[in-house]
Parts: C-alpha cells; sequence; structure tokens
C-alpha cells in the first residue's frame, strides 16, 4: 500500500530528483507518483498541494547541503581556504550532477528563484530564508578572516552577500553552458570580491 513511512520518502525522492531536473510549474502530481511507484491517492495522504510537496523538498534538500555547508566552513584551518573548499565543493557537486544526468542541473534554489518568485509566496519566502542562512555562514568565515588580519573590509555582511551572488551566478552560468569549468574561477573572483590583495599563497594552495 502507498500510505507508509517508505511511500513518503519514495515521493520526496522522487520529487527533490524531478523538480532539480525538471522545475516546479512542468511537474505534475501523476508524473510524481509515477516516478515514486505510488498510487496517487498516497500524495494526497501526505501533502495537501504540489506546493507543500515542493517545501518539503526544499526543506530536505537544505538539511543536507545545509549540512555540507557547516561542516566545511567550520573546519580548522585558515578561514579563507574554508570559503575556498566551500567553492570547490560546489564545483564537484556540479560535475558530479553533470556526470549522473548528463547536464549540469545548477542549484535548486536558485533555479526556484528565477521560475518562483512572483507565483508562489511560501515557496519565495522559504527560499530567501535559506539564501540568508548562507549568507550568515559566509559572514562568519569573513569575520573570522578579518579578526586574522586578512582582510581589511569593514561591511563583512555585504562582502558575504555579494559572494553568495557571484556563487549562484556562476552556477546558473554552469548550467545555462552545461560546463561546470566556469565554476573554476569562482576563487578569484571572490577574493577579488573581498579585495583579498596579495593572496598569492592562498590561490596555490591545494
Amino acid at each position: 500500500m502507498g500510505r507508509t513511512s517508505d511511500a513518503k520518502a519514495k515521493i520526496l525522492t522522487a520529487a527533490g530528483t524531478l523538480l532539480e531536473q525538471r522545475g516546479y510549474s512542468a511537474l505534475g502530481v501523476a508524473e510524481i507518483c509515477k516516478a515514486a511507484g505510488v498510487p496517487k491517492g498516497s500524495f494526497y495522504y501526505f501533502f495537501e498541494s504540489k506546493e507543500t510537496l515542493a517545501l518539503a523538498v526544499i526543506d530536505a534538500h537544505w538539511a543536507a547541503e545545509r549540512h555540507d555547508w557547516e561542516r566545511i566552513l567550520h573546519g580548522d584551518g585558515d578561514p579563507l581556504l574554508r570559503l575556498r573548499e566551500l567553492l570547490e565543493a560546489t564545483e564537484e557537486g556540479q560535475r558530479a550532477g553533470q556526470g549522473s544526468y548528463g547536464a549540469v542541473l545548477g542549484c535548486m534554489f536558485g533555479n526556484l528563484s528565477l521560475e518562483m518568485s512572483n507565483q508562489a509566496d511560501a515557496i519565495r519566502l522559504r527560499l530567501q530564508e535559506i539564501f540568508e542562512a548562507e549568507v550568515d555562514m559566509v559572514d562568519a568565515v569573513i569575520t573570522e578572516a578579518r579578526e586574522h588580519g586578512e582582510l581589511t573590509l569593514t561591511d563583512t555582511r555585504e562582502a558575504a552577500r555579494s559572494v553568495v551572488a557571484q556563487l549562484e551566478g556562476q552556477v546558473l552560468f554552469a548550467k545555462l553552458y552545461n560546463n561546470p569549468a566556469r565554476l573554476h574561477s569562482l576563487w578569484q573572483s571572490c577574493l577579488a570580491l573581498l579585495g583579498a590583495g596579495d593572496q598569492t599563497a592562498l590561490s596555490a594552495a591545494a
């Protein structure tokens, strides 16, 4: 039967994959249920609407992504090198997606922001919260780097917002050109945004 916790997990997994590949608007409940291998009635047992499901998928995706961001950014070592590791992990993730699906999928949150910003307030507001949380994490690392004397900027919050925007923009280009190598310049671009000056050692570090 479909009305089991296993059915809910199957729906979330299938919807997550389809949402990344197809977006929200072109995706139907019947298609999600077919991909999940569950009857349509199971969908409405667990979710009131497609929007409710999309919010659940977004939350699940963010939980996994946040875990990765925190693992990298809260690690040991130089704060700017931790930031670089995050950027490189993003590029590697897009390469993995291209290898699995034959195309660069981009960022689910960025894709949905472009598609849904004027259509569903609940989704738009949730995406705002996620991007603000990303900015918070990057801000903490930039502040730490400033305290270590590696940066001299004063507005760390705006600097962090610029880094996240640069990251999202480069991921968008990687998706548009189906080329994850578009992300390879992220580190140098972010150093320039942060006014890091002569960071030869950081640029050369593994």
